[in-house]
C-alpha cells in the first residue's frame, strides 16, 4: 500500500497478500501517532471526524463507528453513514441488522460488520467470552459470516473465535476479516490504542498487548497537579500570589500628586510602588490626561 489513502478496492485487494494492521484511536494526537507509525486502517469515533482529522492522519483507511443502539432506524443508520462519509470516513462499523446493511449496500455505502464475540449483543453468546469453541458455535459463526457478505458487506470484524476456525472462515469468505483476538490468520490485526499504550488501571483483554505504561505516567501527572494547585493556594494564603510582576500600575507621569503621596506613606513608615498610588479621580484634569493616548494606561 502507497502513502496515498487507499480505498475499499484497495483494501480487498490485500486480503491474502499481506496482514494490515487496525487501531482504535478516540484523539487527534492517536491518529497522528498512528499516521507517523504507519498503521494501516484506524476505527475512530464519528465526532472525531473533523477537518483536523485529516490533516492528523491523511492515509488511514479510516472507519467510523456506527455504534448499535445509538441509532434505530435504517434510515437513521444511512444517514449517519453518509455523515461519516462526508467527514473523511472511508467506510462504516454498522453491527445493525442485515436489511440495514443491505440498504447501505445498495446505496454504495462501504460496511464493515462482526461476528464472533459483539459486545453489544453479548447476552445471546454467554457474555464477554470466547464464542465458537464448539463446532455448533463454529458453524453459527461461519452462517454469520456468510449472510454479511450476502448482504454486502466489504468486510467484517471477528472477534474472539479460536485460531483454526478463524483462519478456516478467512479462507472462505470473499471479505476482509478483521481479527480482534482471533489470530494471525485474518487478514488484518486490531487493537486499541488505549490498550497498547497500557492507558487503564483495570484488566485488559487477554487478545490486547501492552506495549507502554501510560497509566503511570497518568499518575505522576496527576500527583503534579495535585502539588501545584496547592501551590497556588498556598501562595494566595501567603500574600505572595498576586506578585508585582502579575498587576497593572500607574505611570509616574500619570499621577500629578505622588510626591506628596510618597511623603506620607515614608511618614507612617509604608513601602508603596510608586506606581501603584491611588489618584484622586476627583481631578478631572488627570482624567483627561488619562484619556489622552499620549497617557494611556498600558497593561
Amino acid at each position: 500500500m502507497t502513502s496515498k489513502r487507499p480505498t475499499v478496492a484497495d483494501i480487498l485487494a490485500m486480503k491474502g497478500r499481506r496482514q494490515l494492521t487496525m487501531l482504535r484511536v478516540v484523539t487527534l494526537e492517536e491518529a497522528e501517532a498512528a499516521e507517523r507509525a504507519r498503521v494501516d486502517i484506524l476505527s475512530v469515533p464519528p465526532a472525531l471526524l473533523t477537518p483536523a482529522f485529516r490533516d492528523a492522519a491523511p492515509s488511514c483507511f479510516t472507519v467510523p463507528g456506527l455504534e448499535y443502539g445509538d441509532f434505530i432506524t435504517a434510515e437513521d443508520y444511512m444517514r449517519a453513514a453518509f455523515t461519516a462519509l462526508r467527514a473523511g470516513g472511508d467506510a462504516v462499523y454498522c453491527a445493525a441488522s442485515l436489511a440495514t446493511i443491505r440498504r447501505m449496500r445498495d446505496e454504495g455505502i462501504p460496511v464493515c460488520g462482526h461476528v464472533g464475540l459483539i459486545p453489544s449483543k453479548a447476552t445471546w453468546t454467554g457474555g464477554f467470552k470466547a464464542v465458537g469453541k464448539t463446532a455448533q458455535s463454529a458453524l453459527e459463526i461461519w452462517r454469520q459470516t456468510k449472510a454479511l457478505e450476502e448482504a454486502g458487506a466489504f468486510a467484517a470484524e471477528i472477534e474472539v473465535v479460536p485460531v483454526d476456525v478463524a483462519t478456516a472462515i478467512s479462507q472462505r469468505t470473499s471479505m476482509f476479516m478483521i481479527s480482534m483476538g482471533a489470530g494471525a490468520g485474518c487478514d488484518a490485526q486490531y487493537l486499541f490504542a488505549e490498550d497498547i499504550l497500557g492507558s487503564n488501571r483495570g484488566h485488559y483483554p487477554r487478545h490486547a498487548k501492552v506495549y507502554r505504561n501510560f497509566s503511570a505516567e497518568y499518575g505522576r501527572l496527576q500527583q503534579e497537579r495535585v502539588a501545584a494547585f496547592s501551590e497556588f493556594v498556598a501562595d494566595v494564603h501567603a500574600k505572595t500570589y498576586p506578585g508585582a510582576e502579575h498587576v497593572v500600575g500607574i505611570p509616574h507621569e500619570n499621577n500629578p500628586d505622588r510626591s506628596g503621596q510618597e511623603a506620607e506613606n515614608r511618614h507612617h513608615g509604608l513601602q508603596v510602588r510608586p506606581c501603584a498610588v491611588a489618584p484622586d479621580l476627583s481631578d478631572q484634569g488627570w482624567l483627561a490626561r488619562c484619556g489622552s493616548r499620549r497617557h494611556r494606561l498600558q497593561p
